[in-house]
């Protein structure tokens, strides 16, 4: 059987357990089993944090940002260890060194660029570095620690 190098919507919902409003990746790209993915989120107006953050200033919080590369790193996890209908529940377990750039707003097309530091298939604890970008700026960086909670056999 040969793994996907990219996920749709489909694939990305039977992976994670993640729903609206809190699904923030619309497709995930160029993945590389167990080393790397890019996730993308077409950021809309109509997102519901816009109601309040900020109006008439609209800008995508930040916290929202960092879980988008979480969730694209949690797919990329999926898909290398065929995770697909399996339950794969996710957890932060650390954030370090996060910062922020640049304002993402309405209209943007926020590309994740997420790289495993530390974690093989099978294992439950892994490490990322994180890049956010918009039309090649970036707009925030972070190294993350999430734990992949496994359905029991």
């Amino acid at each position: 059987m040969t793994l996907p190098t990219s996920a749709d919507i489909d694939l990305i919902q039977r992976i994670i357990p993640h729903r609206y409003p809190f699904l923030l990746i619309d497709k995930v790209v160029d993945i590389e089993h167990g080393v790397s993915a890019t996730g993308i989120k077409n950021v809309t107006f109509n997102e519901p944090h816009f109601q309040g953050h900020f109006p008439g200033a609209p800008i995508m919080p930040g916290v929202t940002i960092i879980e988008a590369m979480a969730q694209t790193a949690a797919v990329m996890v999926g898909v290398t260890m065929d995770m697909a209908d399996k339950e794969l529940l996710v957890y932060f377990m650390a954030i370090d060194g996060c910062k922020f750039r640049r304002k993402v707003v309405p209209g943007d097309v926020l590309r994740m660029d997420v790289s495993v530091t530390r974690g093989k298939p099978g294992g439950k604890v892994w490490k990322f570095k994180g890049v956010a970008t918009v039309e090649g700026e970036m707009a925030a960086e972070a190294e993350f620690t999430a734990m992949m909670d496994m359905p029991k056999e």
